[in-house]
């Protein structure tokens, strides 16, 4: 299907409003999945005209996707991937999970970004960034495009690696998503380590449901950044 390619709209609407000079587009890939880390990649892309192309990752074919993400390594002024391991998410939950890895990229890039521009309608980073969410942002921003395909590719090539070792588990073609191979393995074998222990994914399976983990932070109070929207500025 056609697609409107991303630009750089609401980047230079925070240079304009704000004085950001540096601006970082920020994606995560990985949080559905039940196993493996959740990965956050934070890209700065300055206001080149991006790679023909580019748009959401999952708008891609697997093949285009790995050309193109070859094409942004080279292309992005810097970019930075952070993860949170299956034990983190956990031990933490989802959302704050989410922030330490994105915490990790935007600390990991070479220079410190005045701004960023989050995918999505909740603002999961919080102080002391500046972000502003875009709904869909994956599609219509060119930093957050190129952090969707490179967390996505990355990701991918993280989680085949992992199943070399659990092949019944088919993570190099569902890279520890739901699929119907996955859910034999599990059901026939149990979770890996890289599995997420606290997902409900186990109350199904009998057989190995006493290898769930009690999830300790949900009966707390919901972390500050939990539904919080992005600051308008």
């Amino acid at each position: 299907m056609p697609y409107e390619p991303p630009t750089h709209t609401v980047e230079r609407s925070l240079r304009a409003t704000t004085g950001a000079k540096v601006i970082a587009g920020v994606d995560e890939v990985g949080r559905g999945a039940w196993a493996g880390p959740v990965t956050v990649c934070a890209a700065v892309t300055g206001l080149r005209r991006p790679p023909i192309g580019l748009t959401d990752s999952k708008l891609l074919t697997v093949k285009r996707r790995n050309e193109l993400s070859e094409e942004l390594l080279k292309w992005v002024t810097s970019y930075a991937l952070g993860h949170a391991s299956p034990e983190e998410i956990d031990d933490l939950g989802m959302t704050a999970a989410l922030r330490l890895a994105a915490g990790r990229a935007l600390e990991a890039l070479p220079v410190r970004p005045d701004a960023v521009i989050l995918d999505g309608k909740h603002d999961y980073l919080g102080s002391p960034w500046r972000v502003r969410t875009v709904i869909k942002g994956d599609q219509s921003c060119v930093a957050v495009a190129a952090a969707s395909v490179i967390a996505k590719v990355r990701r991918d090539k993280m989680m085949a690696e992992l199943g070399a070792e659990h092949a019944d588990f088919g993570f190099a073609a569902n890279a520890g998503y739901p699929s119907p191979v996955h859910k034999a393995a599990l059901e026939e074998r149990g979770p890996t380590p890289y599995h997420r222990l606290s997902w409900a994914y186990l109350d199904a399976l009998p057989q190995w449901r006493h290898l769930k983990k009690a999830r300790s932070w949900a009966n707390e109070s919901v972390p500050e950044v939990e539904g919080q929207l992005g600051f308008d500025f």
